[in-house]
């Protein structure tokens, strides 16, 4: 791993300023998985739970959004599962690349999100990857569940959210965290061809097999490896 020399104390202090711009970028989201947490039917106790014992966003909107429609929160569980997968994905890499062994890599296994991994694999050594790391997924942990207590308390006072047009919440959050992704023919592909087999089977099957079915397809083609 160390192919580089170890960083300095000021390039340690630029990981930790980047990391924690990227952890209050993405933090701060959490507000909307509080706000369209309480809006389909989870009280702020379960919305916060699940953004501290899921901490995934398209996972928590996954489940969220099966939630909504009626559907069963074992199917919802799946969906979230699914989504979830490219985590462990991103965990055998960053396994050897941080070294930690033990208590210390389990606990670090729940900070395993795209931010976390992203800072840590460019870097040249391991105490840098694990100044991105640490940095970035203590920061995101911390904002995205305060955020995600602030919006389900905002929430909550909001009443009834269908006089505020909020039952349409789930889908433009999901949509907003997943259009930034959409950056290659793959991502791209794998969007298409889950939205039109979702939307086929919705009259067909009952509220949450859509989403399940949806997310088998993008996981599928993520794990294919096919060139973008």
């Amino acid at each position: 791993m160390d192919t580089q020399p170890e960083p300095t104390a000021s390039e340690l202090r630029q990981i930790v300023r980047e990391g924690i711009a990227v952890a209050v970028a993405t933090g701060t989201y959490g507000i909307s998985v509080g706000a369209v947490g309480v809006s389909s039917g989870l009280s702020v106790a379960q919305t916060c739970a699940l953004s501290l014992l899921v901490f995934t966003g398209a996972s928590q909107f996954a489940f969220i959004g099966v939630i909504a429609s009626g559907g069963a929160p074992l199917l919802g569980a799946a969906s979230g599962i699914l989504l979830g997968a490219r985590n462990t994905l991103y965990g055998l890499r960053l396994g050897a690349l941080l070294g930690w062994r033990g208590a210390r890599r389990a606990a670090a296994a729940h900070l395993v999100i795209d931010e976390s991994a992203a800072m840590s694999v460019t870097r040249g050594s391991t105490s840098a990857a694990r100044t991105g790391f640490l940095t970035t997924g203590i920061g995101v942990f911390v904002l995205w569940n305060l955020a995600t207590l602030g919006g389900a308390l905002a929430g909550e006072s909001l009443g009834d959210p269908r006089d505020y047009g909020l039952d349409a919440a789930v889908g433009g959050a999901f949509l907003a965290l997943l259009w930034p992704r959409l950056d290659s023919i793959t991502s791209r592909a794998a969007a298409l061809l889950a939205a039109a087999l979702a939307l086929a089977l919705v009259p067909l099957t009952p509220a949450g097999v859509p989403v399940l079915a949806a997310a088998v397809v993008a996981l599928g083609l993520a794990l294919s490896g096919r060139p973008r």
